[in-house]
Order: C-alpha cells, then sequence, then structure tokens
C-alpha cells in the first residue's frame, strides 16, 4: 500500500496549474514534490507538471531536498529568456520533502507553499512563507501586514540568493532537517492552506483517516471555506493542493 496521496480541486480558476509528483531513487530515497503554478494559462499548467517531475527526480537521486532545488532552480535561472528585469517564463512556488535511509527528512521551497509535520497530535509547520507578508509582518497600523499573495521568491526565477536577500530579507530556496519520528508529512498549496487559517481551524483536525482521505478532506473542506467567504466570486477561489504522506525513520 502506498504511503502517501495527493488531492487536488481547481478552484474558480479555468485549469489545475498546481502539480505533485513523488520519485524514488534506487538507494531507496523518495521525493514528495508540490508546486504551486503562477498564472491561469496552458503554458503554467504544462511546465509546471514537467517542473514537478524533473524536480521529484533530482531531489531523489540526490536524497536531500536543497540540493535537488537548487539544481532544477539554477538550470532555469540559466535560460536567458529568464534573464534581467523582463525576464520570461513559466513560474512556480515550489516544496519538495526528501526522506533518505539513515538521514533526516530534509525540506527545502521557493515561494508560499507549505510543509506540516504530525507527530503525536502535535502538528509543527517547517516552512516559512516566501511573500510580502512575512517581509511586513503585521503591526498595529497594518493588522493584515503585506500582501500575503504576492510572492518574494519562486520556480523560475532567474534571482539569487543573495538578490533576494537584498529585496526581501530571506533567500532564494530556504531549507531545513527534520528528525522523523513516525509522523505524517503535509504539503499543502497556498490555495488549501489560506482559507483553513482564516477560518481558525486547526490544520489536524482536517488530517484523519488515511491519506488518501486526509488529503481530500483538506481540500475539499478548503475549497468549501473559500466559496463561502466570497459567494459573489467564484473566480476569487484559487487552485488547491495537498498531498499527505506517512512517514517512518
Amino acid at each position: 500500500m502506498r504511503n502517501y496521496a495527493t488531492a487536488n480541486h481547481p478552484g474558480g480558476r479555468p485549469r489545475q496549474c498546481d502539480a505533485t509528483a513523488v520519485h524514488t531513487a534506487p538507494t531507496g530515497a523518495r521525493a514528495y514534490v508540490l508546486l504551486d503554478g503562477i498564472g491561469r494559462e496552458q503554458s503554467v499548467r504544462d511546465w509546471t507538471r514537467t517542473a514537478a517531475r524533473r524536480l521529484a527526480r533530482a531531489a531523489a537521486h540526490r536524497a536531500d531536498a536543497e540540493a535537488g532545488l537548487r539544481r532544477i532552480y539554477n538550470g532555469y535561472a540559466a535560460n536567458p529568456d529568464r534573464q534581467g528585469p523582463w525576464g520570461y517564463g513559466p513560474k512556480a512556488c515550489a516544496l519538495v520533502a526528501v526522506t533518505a535511509p539513515g538521514k533526516p527528512l530534509t525540506v527545502a521551497w521557493s515561494g508560499d507553499v507549505r510543509a506540516y509535520l504530525l507527530t503525536n497530535g502535535v502538528l509543527r509547520r517547517l516552512t516559512q512563507d516566501h511573500n510580502l507578508r512575512r517581509v511586513y509582518p503585521p503591526n498595529d497600523m497594518y493588522p493584515e501586514g503585506g500582501n500575503r499573495n504576492v510572492v518574494t521568491s519562486c520556480l523560475g526565477s532567474a534571482n539569487t540568493d543573495q538578490d533576494v536577500k537584498n529585496l526581501h530579507g530571506h533567500a532564494a530556496i530556504e531549507s531545513t532537517p527534520v528528525h522523523v519520528v513516525p509522523s505524517r508529512l503535509l504539503l499543502a498549496s497556498d490555495g488549501a492552506y489560506e482559507p483553513h487559517e482564516d477560518a481558525g481551524h486547526h490544520l489536524s483536525n482536517y488530517l484523519i483517516g488515511t491519506p488518501a482521505e486526509a488529503a481530500t478532506d483538506f481540500v475539499q473542506t478548503a475549497i468549501s471555506r473559500a466559496n463561502a467567504a466570497h459567494p459573489d466570486r467564484p473566480d476569487w477561489t484559487d487552485n488547491a493542493t495537498a498531498l499527505v504522506a506517512d512517514l517512518t525513520p
């Protein structure tokens, strides 16, 4: 039986531009990937699906999330069409988690996709958003802070770590190692986690059952909440995608 499952919903968008991929290397290292495509065009949808598969293979064969993400990030960034202030090409927020025999879980990201780990009933967020709300946190004068829908880094950008640090105070790619005991991993696009967050939901309540049941419940509840928040503007409901995996050391 597979230890993981994904669920997605296009929301009010004309097509699903999120993508997931899972790849296992001969060494036993496995990469779980979620990309949140930026835009609604068919070209974004097609590119994001290909990029997700490329990232999963690169990360699994390197047995490390950051090494895999940097390999794919740098490859796209080197394209001349993506250089300069008017750089062209599809982009996506990117998240990858890698398990490997005898190694800690590694997680790497570029954008505002999130990873959570549920261990013994306690949910821990592993990532920090790459968006303007992180750069300009809520305060007394501006309770909502910066615009959370404006990302500050993403796969497909040609910006270096230093470029992004100079602009926004964080690297283009961030990563973290995590000691794993039997746990449940959640990868989620902003269309999946934001409606839960806005409603004050305890995310662990939606991670019950098999991975397939949990992923489906997490996404369907997010879409229902988003639609209820904007009943007159269903087109505002974003793509929502979740990947749930049960991990063992």
